[in-house]
């Protein structure tokens, strides 16, 4: 089978897995690529990898565009997708109301999983929270950082640390099994980022590519984008 190549950021995975069979209805193609740490998916674009459309970060998007990676009349918005906590399910959800609340929580785990702390969105954040905690010392023996935040989660459904706790996209907790989300990041650690596609430049099936994006983006799949993580 024809395939459409695409590299995207892990927060866009479950929905495009629940896209497969329409867009094959739809176009007779199949749906291949790479999901991770979005810095990692733009500089496998960078580097030559082929692809046909990518999900990254709006600003990772625009900036590609400008390099005259992605097509710029392509790129459209696909949804809001919020940093959160995630615990086993078997485990009870910690209630996270404010800074002392998370830094507390966050001192009470024994092993801390994370994605990427410099290459992807969720990773980079939670340094900075850490930082704004106080506690990236204090915690940095107890972090279990990994190349992407599907990765980080699998890797937490497995644990046998007596208390651990997840940090990553809302998307990838809840497309993990064994993981339930168990809440927001509390006011002044919040994120909310809002995911976006384009066509490359170099893409060999533009036109499956766009197909592709239409029904990532459109109405008919709205109640699909809420169910695995996205906001409008």
């Amino acid at each position: 089978m024809t395939t459409v190549n695409i590299l995207s950021g892990g927060a866009a995975q479950g929905l495009v897995r629940g896209l497969t069979e329409p867009f094959k209805t739809q176009t007779g193609f199949g749906i291949d690529g790479a999901f991770g740490a979005v810095g990692v998916m733009a500089d496998k674009l960078r580097a030559g990898t082929p692809a046909d459309l990518v999900i990254l970060t709006q600003a990772l998007l625009a900036k590609l565009a400008q390099e005259k990676l992605v097509i710029p009349s392509s790129i459209a918005d696909v949804g809001r997708v919020e940093t959160a906590l995630a615990v086993r399910s078997r485990d009870p959800k910690v209630a996270v109301k404010t800074e002392a609340d998370l830094r507390e929580v966050l001192r009470a785990a024994n092993a801390i999983h994370v994605p990427d702390m410099k290459a992807s969105t969720a990773g980079q954040h939670f340094a900075k929270v850490l930082d704004r905690l106080g506690i990236a010392y204090e915690v940095a023996s107890r972090l279990k950082i990994f190349p992407n935040g599907a990765t980080a989660m699998r890797e937490l459904a497995s644990s046998t640390a007596t208390h651990p706790i997840g940090c990553t996209q809302a998307t990838e907790i809840i497309a993990t099994d064994g993981i339930a989300l168990s809440g927001s990041l509390p006011p002044g650690c919040e994120l909310v980022t809002m995911y976006t596609a384009g066509v490359t430049t170099r893409a060999t099936h533009p036109s499956e590519a766009a197909a592709l994006i239409a029904l990532l983006t459109g109405a008919d799949h709205k109640e699909l984008r809420q169910r695995v993580g996205f906001a409008g």
